[in-house]
């Protein structure tokens, strides 16, 4: 009897041995691949503020106006300078835009009719 408890321990013990050493060589599995999903974040997290930054720059209005200004015929119209767009049976056509009757009060207070957006030229 004495022999059969003896070899119940010894397996017992070396069971929970086992146990002990897989239970450990799984916490340091997991630890290195929680730093290998932290490196990926960081580099996607680093990926990202830098698209960002890219979007920024070239949504900025110095961007967008250089952009226009040298790629095409672009143009500012004068001060005075309005175009009315007529839809016609063929497309559209442009004709000058007139300005229209003024009454007694807009022109004593000058109030226009037409809203005119002026440039800023730095």
């Amino acid at each position: 009897m004495r022999l059969n408890k003896f070899l119940s321990m010894i397996i017992f013990v070396t069971f929970f041995s086992v146990l002990y050493v897989y239970q450990q060589s799984e916490i340091i599995r997991l630890a290195y691949a929680g730093q290998k999903q932290q490196v990926i974040f960081r580099d996607l997290l680093d990926k990202n503020s830098v698209l960002r930054y890219n979007i920024e720059k070239n949504s900025s209005l110095v961007s967008i106006g250089s952009s226009l200004s040298e790629g095409s015929d672009f143009q500012m119209p004068d001060k005075y300078q309005l175009v009315k767009l007529v839809p016609t049976s063929s497309g559209v056509t442009f004709t000058e835009a007139r300005e229209g009757r003024q009454n007694l009060i807009s022109r004593i207070f000058g109030l226009n009719r037409q809203a005119e957006a002026k440039t800023v030229n730095p």
